[in-house]
């Protein structure tokens, strides 16, 4: 009972963190349904912090704070982690607090309990409990859940800080655009602070902040890919993460990577496919109408935070424009946690003119995104526009999107427009 007081509110007030507003109203409006919510995300993203402010809005809410039981399964006081483990605590709980009510459960990093699904399914079924889960393995989870809990369950995916969320941490509300305006300087030096450490929540408040970082790589290393997926070749894992880290939003294919690396195709995509799983890594397709040609196509590679990629990669040379890409990329990611219907890929033609970016609503590609960080450049400024403009066409679009640093305007090419908008103020409107 006393590991199940620790991380609860009957006898005291947790910790709980700066509230990420975007995860709790969604998470809200998913509680009522009735349905298992699932919270993934790479380790350390916040799920946890956002259990417990979802659990702490419920009390705030009128819900009776012996209604609610969280329990978190990477304690180390929790020895045989199976279903066995999960019914004695809910009849210790039972037992000990008396629910006058249909109980809220929380479930945290329920992957270390085996055949958990049974357990939970059981719960579900029999309308025993509100439930609440988090995970970091996105594969395990669609698994086991896709088996036991089809229809069941409602998925939401926590990704580390956006910049809205960095400027909060940093004590810095923005409530309009005067604001944004006043405070420009401090904000586009936090931005450099941004792309350079990264926003896990921890390394943002910390500063040992690099130090912070090698232990989660560490941590998700060894938990969520050697000890989960047994793997003897962890050399070869390593390599492979750490080119991944080292060349944020490029293009890769498993074949060119063999010959570079010495490791053959089907072991690269095999790790690759566990990195995605673990939200380590992402991997971006290129648009085509044909789906062969989409699959057969090299993918981009981004990284699910700058500040890992910058501390486990070879930096070779400070590449702000590859990293501003990754962000860009990240923010998508969260975009499409608001609209379901939005997807986005690269695009690039026969004679390789690419663009960063082209965002797809339901059936219909309605804008192109460009990054450019040194817009400056002559030739760079002409080769961006040059690919903008022909993706343009080919979409039928008479407008698009040039991400840069600083630079801000409007441009006109016939019948085209093209607007500059700086990175730091892209990701705050």
């Amino acid at each position: 009972m006393t590991i199940l007081e620790d991380w609860n509110f009957w006898k005291k007030s947790l910790e709980t963190g700066i509230p990420r507003f975007l995860y709790l109203k969604k998470l809200k409006k998913l509680l009522s349904s009735g349905q298992v919510i699932v919270i993934t995300g790479a380790r350390r993203s916040g799920k946890s912090f956002i259990m417990k402010q979802l659990a702490k809005e419920l009390i705030k809410n009128g819900v009776n704070k012996n209604q609610i039981l969280i329990i978190n399964f990477e304690d180390p006081r929790f020895i045989e982690l199976n279903p066995k483990l999960l019914q004695q605590i809910y009849e210790t709980y039972l037992e000990f607090l008396n629910p006058e009510d249909k109980p809220y459960i929380f479930l945290d990093e329920i992957q270390e309990v085996q055949n958990w699904e049974k357990w939970v399914r059981t719960m579900q079924e029999l309308k025993k409990a509100k439930i609440v889960l988090s995970g970091s393995n996105a594969k395990l989870l669609s698994r086991e859940l896709a088996t036991l809990l089809t229809g069941r369950h409602l998925d939401i995916n926590v990704f580390p800080l956006s910049f809205k969320e960095f400027l909060d941490f940093n004590g810095i509300y923005l409530k309009d655009e005067l604001d944004l305006v006043s405070r420009k300087i401090e904000i586009k030096r936090l931005m450099r602070n941004y792309l350079e450490f990264g926003a896990f929540p921890e390394v943002v408040l910390r500063k040992e902040k690099k130090e912070i970082l090698l232990a989660y790589f560490e941590d998700i290393l060894n938990k969520d890919l050697v000890k989960r997926y047994k793997i003897r070749k962890s050399e070869q894992l390593k390599a492979l993460i750490k080119f991944y880290f080292s060349n944020p939003s490029s293009l890769i294919t498993f074949n060119s990577l063999e010959k570079s690396l010495k490791i053959s195709a089907d072991t690269i995509e095999k790790f690759s496919n566990y990195f995605e799983a673990s939200y380590l890594t992402f991997f971006l397709k290129r648009f085509s109408f044909k789906i062969k040609e989409q699959e057969k196509s090299p993918r981009k590679i981004y990284s699910i935070d700058t500040g890992l990629a910058n501390t486990i990669g070879f930096r070779f040379s400070q590449n702000l424009g590859k990293l501003a890409e990754n962000v860009v990329f990240l923010e998508l990611k969260r975009k499409a946690l608001i609209n379901p219907y939005l997807g986005f890929y690269y695009w690039k033609d026969e004679r390789h003119r690419e663009v960063d970016f082209v965002i797809k609503e339901k059936l219909r590609a309605n804008q192109l995104l460009q990054v450019c960080w040194n817009i400056e450049d002559e030739e760079t400024r002409k080769r961006e526009i040059e690919s903008l403009i022909k993706a343009m066409k080919e979409f039928k679009l008479s407008e698009g999107l040039i991400i840069t640093e600083d630079y801000e305007g409007k441009e006109k090419i016939k019948d085209k427009e093209i607007e500059f908008i700086p990175l730091w103020k892209w990701l705050l409107v």
